[in-house]
């Protein structure tokens, strides 16, 4: 009877998969140098793989060079990822990999190689023209089109779970907002809502996407909005997570109307225990957020963070979101009233940057919008509570996909998701 291979045919199988990886190289991008430590923590046992542009070279033992990134799992999850049974995304959903450095590296370091067969790999990360800019996106999964779109300040690693969740049924694009993460970060950038949803709507295009479903939390959430009321023809549905709606009081505007992002061109940086603070400021239940992760989160925060352009950009960006009006001929709220395409909001019931009784303006302006109330929640559910979001998420393009045009008024009323 079959058994468990023994930890000598096991270790037999893993330096064969890490010695095939130069042959399965597809390379990366000009300049690219990054060194990877993986540890297969249950053979105990380390090998090192540093990736060029143009090669990959391997070697057992411990990094001579200080690694950009260390992976650390075992050697069965290992040969299922070599063997594409599923990605590395999977694997750090499931905390059955861990990573340590340089998370974007980390993740790219799977769309780099061919799989068993040569088959594509599951996950991949490329940078996309887009007019001027360049935007880091990672695809997977296949099926109609779905674009996830992050919040500020954070980046597509905040959907990481929505993504490997989606993926089963759509092709699933995450890109870096430009001028957050691996994308571009121009210093000139206008970072409001409406520049971001025209970049994205030309990064469809780029990847030659006519329509497409648009998830959203935070900033991500304004995009898609805008994406929404500027090309309603191209979005299937709006899956709306704690969206950046325009603030009614706004008693701070006059001072925030001064403070200029021209500041975060000053060289600066945030003491760690500060952004670990606003980290878990923004979650309810600080038990279902994997410390590791949390610190992995901080870490590549304080890293992007440390160029000019990121601080400009999260400046500007912060700025833009506050002093938005949200009345008036050009309000926000004037705007949301004309949004067409089919939208559910997820608000947190303990969100303490946009509060959920914001619901009440939406439900004011757009009647026929979804609302979902996700209880003992903060301002990130995809991270906090990813099961019930992924399933709302999943159950709406599905509801929206079967649904005839509609008018307004033809949505159901707010219900609340324990």
């Amino acid at each position: 009877m079959a058994g468990r291979p023994s930890s000598n045919q096991r270790l037999i199988a893993v330096e064969r998969a890490f010695r095939s990886l130069p042959d399965r190289y597809l390379g990366a991008d000009p300049g690219f140098d990054a060194t990877y430590q993986i540890t297969l923590c249950d053979l105990g046992h380390t090998w090192e793989v540093r990736c060029t542009s143009g090669a990959a070279r391997v070697r057992k033992g411990g990094s001579r060079r200080t690694p950009d990134v260390t992976l650390s799992t075992d050697a069965d999850t290992w040969l299922r990822l070599r063997r594409g049974e599923f990605s590395g995304i999977d694997a750090f959903q499931q905390r059955r990999l861990a990573v340590r450095g340089n998370l974007d590296h980390a993740i790219a370091f799977e769309g780099m190689f061919r799989l068993v067969g040569g088959r594509r790999p599951l996950v991949e990360i490329h940078d996309i023209p887009v007019g001027r800019h360049h935007i880091s996106t990672l695809s997977m999964g296949r099926g109609p089109d779905v674009l996830l779109l992050h919040g500020l300040g954070s980046t597509r690693a905040s959907l990481f779970e929505t993504a490997a969740a989606l993926s089963k049924s759509y092709r699933v694009h995450a890109p870096d907002l430009p001028g957050f993460g691996s994308s571009s970060k121009p210093s000139l950038g206008g970072y409001n809502a409406r520049w971001f949803a025209e970049i994205m709507l030309g990064l469809m295009d780029q990847l030659g996407i006519d329509r497409a479903n648009v998830v959203g939390n935070s900033m991500g959430g304004r995009v898609a909005i805008e994406m929404g009321l500027t090309k309603p023809e191209r979005i299937g549905a709006l899956g709306l997570l704690c969206p950046a709606v325009a603030w009614i009081r706004r008693g701070l505007h006059p001072i925030v109307r001064m403070l200029r992002p021209e500041f975060g061109l000053l060289p600066h940086a945030f003491r760690r225990s500060v952004v670990a603070s606003q980290f878990w400021s923004m979650f309810y239940d600080r038990d279902l957020i994997d410390p590791a992760v949390a610190d992995l989160v901080v870490d590549e925060f304080q890293r992007i963070y440390h160029t000019a352009g990121a601080r400009y950009a999260l400046l500007a960006s912060a700025r833009n979101i506050y002093l938005e009006a949200p009345f008036g001929r050009h309000g926000f709220y004037r705007r949301l009233a004309e949004l067409q395409p089919p939208a559910m909001f997820v608000w947190g019931s303990h969100d303490r940057l946009v509060p959920p009784a914001f619901s009440r303006h939406v439900h004011n302006w757009l009647p026929r919008a979804e609302q979902v109330t996700i209880d003992r929640c903060g301002h990130v559910p995809q991270v906090e509570r990813p099961e019930v979001t992924n399933e709302l998420l999943l159950s709406f393009f599905d509801r929206a996909e079967q649904r005839p045009a509609i008018g307004r008024g033809d949505y159901p009323a707010d219900v609340e998701a324990a």
